[in-house]
């Protein structure tokens, strides 16, 4: 069951309270650090994710959810296997019976889809393009809802949320088959790009009218 106002400080409710929309909320993370664990692995919490102003992708995702749980939208995470087992996760929401999402990842192409998705394997290949780099390549993908982690406090606690990573580990993934040729031709353009670009992160994707940031 979702928290009531009283569960939040005021600083976190205000997060909440101006950030109604799925647009807002991806603007939001869009604007905040990127959290580099440069200290060490972590998965913080919303409330943790609003006190140091960064997150990775999860920890983002699980920003959102919190978030937008508060504005009605069930807390959904896609989990995105990659062959290199660097995985992404983002918050997914319908609206109007099409599926969009909320990320932030240090690559511009792997942030939020606005929601023009029939289904959520439309939505999961909308991020197999930009998702390929010198080892990335997605495989599967898999749909959890936080709200069947019952007690565990992902939403609030000042330790790393470890339980809610494990269980996306664990969902059953659904294969995303992709041709060899396509990919090849991905890989090819990106190594391309980081011989000009040896830093930067990729936005030459033909799917950028799809993309949310």
């Amino acid at each position: 069951m979702r928290p009531d106002k009283a569960a939040f400080t005021k600083r976190e409710w205000a997060v909440v309270e101006t950030r109604r929309t799925p647009e807002r909320v991806q603007r939001w993370l869009s604007e905040m650090a990127y959290n580099r664990e440069l200290c060490g692995a972590t998965l913080r919490s919303f409330r943790e994710v609003v006190r140091r102003g960064a997150a990775h992708c999860l920890e983002a995702a699980l920003a959102a959810a919190v978030i937008l749980e508060q504005h009605d939208y069930p807390p959904l995470l896609l989990s995105l296997e990659s062959q290199d087992q660097l995985d992404h996760v983002v918050f997914i929401f319908q609206r109007r019976g099409r599926w969009g999402a909320i990320a932030r990842s240090r690559d511009v192409g792997l942030h939020g889809r606005r929601p023009i998705f029939r289904s959520v394997r439309d939505l999961a290949w909308s991020y197999f393009d930009p998702y390929v780099d010198e080892t990335g390549r997605v495989t599967g993908y898999g749909v959890g809802d936080l709200s069947e982690l019952g007690h565990y406090d992902w939403r609030f606690s000042e330790r790393n949320v470890w339980k809610v990573e494990r269980c996306l580990q664990e969902l059953p993934h659904r294969a995303l088959k992709s041709s060899e040729p396509r990919y090849q031709r991905l890989l090819a353009r990106y190594r391309a790009f980081r011989r000009e670009q040896p830093t930067g992160s990729p936005d030459y994707f033909a799917n950028r009218e799809q993309w949310m940031r």
